[in-house]
């Protein structure tokens, strides 16, 4: 991938496209990660899509990849991303999820459809998300206080320890090591994880519930069958957009779906955007 663009100058964010097969026309598809995450970490599922004939952009988010240098909230990350993906179909898991959703809000019109894997609208109760914004300003603290070189031996056993510490949370137990992607996460920095948390954490988020009633574009909300915090919060999710919304349950998988059973994230994605085109 290209360099990130250095913060205040930046169009859109580092974009790694797979030119759909030859003999078969689709999609443009925008793959969204995670935390801790880039957009490598889709790679099972956008070679499984481009092979099926979408374009597949797979996109760095701000503060993470080669966008480790982007500082952004989720409204300006939002901006960012309709600049890097344009019009297309958004596919988004967990915090990427929460940026497609504020994507779609802003930009209706670069919207064709949305794929939300373990996503959520936000925390509703004022004191709740007080609360979560307080424990994601204590993991950032963990990882730049006191600052240290990004170079430096000190950063990579920081980051190390965090990378493990977040993928041994009870949200990624059905995740086997092996699909976890370790490698690709430490391509991100402490800084620049410290920063999403700051900005982009789900305790900053205003809640989206209320302004996503009757949101005309076609959503896929997509929950492993596991986890059920994050299944319940798919249904109020559907139910909260209406009409234009559908959920689907991936069965044998947690919250990191699209690792944990990607054949299975890709077929449901497949029947959908076939459901989308001949309602077109």
């Amino acid at each position: 991938m290209p360099p990130g663009p250095p913060p205040g100058r930046h169009p859109g964010l580092p974009t790694e496209v797979l030119a759909p097969a030859a003999d078969r026309r689709g999609r443009r598809l925008v793959l969204v990660h995670g935390f801790t995450q880039t957009g490598r970490s889709w790679w099972p599922v956008a070679t499984a899509l481009a092979d099926a004939g979408h374009e597949v952009a797979m996109v760095d988010a701000p503060g993470h990849g080669a966008a480790s240098g982007v500082r952004a909230d989720l409204p300006q990350g939002a901006q960012l991303l309709a600049a890097a993906g344009g019009r297309a179909t958004y596919v988004g898991y967990s915090m990427g999820a929460r940026l497609c959703l504020h994507l779609a809000l802003a930009r209706p019109d670069l919207t064709e459809a949305l794929v939300l894997i373990g996503a959520t609208a936000g925390i509703a109760d004022p004191t709740e998300r007080a609360a979560r914004r307080r424990a994601d300003e204590d993991l950032a603290a963990t990882l730049d206080r006191p600052p240290v070189d990004e170079a430096s031996p000190e950063a990579r056993r920081r980051l190390d320890a965090f990378l493990a510490d977040w993928l041994a949370r009870p949200l990624f137990a059905t995740l086997d090591p092996a699909a976890a992607g370790l490698d690709d996460r430490r391509r991100n920095s402490c800084a620049g994880l410290a920063a999403s948390l700051r900005l982009a954490g789900t305790g900053t988020q205003a809640p989206l519930w209320d302004p996503l009633a009757g949101l005309p574009v076609p959503t896929l909300v997509l929950a492993g069958a596991l986890d059920t915090k994050f299944a319940a919060l798919g249904r109020a999710l559907a139910a909260a957009i209406g009409p234009a919304a559908q959920l689907a349950l991936v069965e044998g998988a947690g919250h990191a779906a699209h690792l944990e059973r990607p054949a299975s994230v890709v077929a449901l994605v497949a029947r959908f955007l076939e459901a989308c085109d001949r309602a077109a």
